[in-house]
Parts: C-alpha cells; structure tokens; sequence
C-alpha cells in the first residue's frame, strides 16, 4: 500500500509539526508514509473567494504530485473535503465552458484515494484505538467540513 501525507499549505506555514505527528502516528501503525515535495495548496482559499480557475493548475497539480499512491492522508478535514466535493465541481464548470483541459481526469484521480486522517485510521486500517493518552478533559469541537462534506461522524472520537 502506497501511502502519501498531504500536509496542507496552512499546516506547512502554521503548523508544521501537525505533518511530523501525522508521520508518526501512521508509521507506529506500520504505514510507511511518502511526502512527495511536490505538494502545494489544493486550491481551496481561491475556490472559497471567487477565483475558481486559478484553482485549477492545482486541480492538475494535485492529481499529478499523488499519481501512482493508494491513498493519500490529509490531517484536514476542509482540504480533504475540498478535493472529494469541490474538485469534481471545478472540473464539471470548466467542461461546461468548454476548457476542460484534463481537469475531468484530474479530479477522478483524486477524489477516491483522498481521506482525511480519522477516516483513513477507521475506514481502511481499522483502528479505533490509536494508543494515545491525555490525562485531562478536554472538548472536542467537530469541523463542519468534516460533519458535512465529508460525512465522518464519529470517526474522530
């Protein structure tokens, strides 16, 4: 099984070490994890203000830096969101006003191998219990991306 780590452009600039945890987590349950350099932004902060088509360079880009990985893991639930529910529709307007240009593909590329990190711990490793311990209450807060879009329920708990 292939496997690549999709940090995010705000989880590379704000967060950094959210990729170094993800890594570690994966690696403990016997993923081994690519980082391909290639990664950049999925489009979503210019998909969300308007500028559809410069989204779509990173619809292609996207696909074209996780060709040839199983699943690629995001530990963003609005990232992978936007590739699963936005791409397919970036794609569906650029066909519609006749400059597809291989975003349909793109998109089909993307969307089935694209899973968020609680998905991909439930839904294909099957783990429910990671080995993790925090002595202390704390809250959780359900992103509305990933209640939404993204349908994971539970998963997260």
């Amino acid at each position: 099984m292939r496997v690549a780590l999709f940090v995010t452009c705000v989880n590379d600039m704000l967060y950094p070490d959210t990729g170094r945890a993800v890594v570690a987590l994966l690696e403990r349950l016997g993923v081994e994890v690519d980082f391909p350099t290639g990664q950049t932004c999925c489009g979503q902060a210019h998909y969300n203000t308007g500028y559809r088509r410069q989204a779509e360079p990173l619809v292609r880009r996207y696909a074209a830096v996780f060709d040839g990985y199983d699943h690629v893991v995001t530990p963003s639930g609005s990232c992978a969101a936007m590739v699963r529910d936005n791409f397919p529709r970036i794609a569906a307007r650029a066909a519609d006003e006749g400059r597809d240009n291989g975003l349909a593909e793109a998109a089909a590329a993307a969307v089935p191998k694209t899973y968020e990190l609680t998905e991909f711990l439930v839904d294909v490793l099957g783990v429910t219990d990671v080995g993790a311990y925090f002595p202390h209450t704390v809250t959780y807060h359900p992103s509305c991306h990933g209640l939404r879009m993204l349908g994971l329920g539970d998963r997260p708990r």
